[in-house]
């Protein structure tokens, strides 16, 4: 009786293995995947300056903002909102060359 089971065993894993490419060639992901990524290739300059701008308009906002509350005399705060500020203007920046790099855009 071990030996049928075995040998029913062993039959399913040769039948998997001969289908095994039928099924890889058959993933409807793989080429939505590489027309995304063309697309990001093609798009990814217009992105990036887009994100510059947002991050120049962040900061000068931020700036305002910190400049009314420090001539208001709101100065218990002061260093929290710069730091604040400053690095969402990185991450802005940081984001576009860790894009490049996830991309490989050159």
């Amino acid at each position: 009786m071990v030996s049928n089971s075995r040998w029913i065993v062993s039959m399913i894993w040769l039948c998997l293995l001969f289908l095994s490419p039928l099924i890889g060639n058959a993933q409807p992901g793989i080429n939505d995947f590489y027309s995304a990524t063309r697309e990001v290739h093609r798009w990814y300059f217009s992105f990036s300056d887009l994100i510059l701008v947002i991050g120049a308009i962040a900061g000068i906002l931020g700036g305002l903002r910190v400049f009314t509350n420090w001539q208001s005399g709101k100065h218990h705060h002061i260093d929290a909102q710069v730091m604040g500020w400053f690095f969402s203007c990185l991450f802005l920046t940081l984001i576009g060359v860790f894009l490049r790099a996830l991309y490989g855009i050159s």
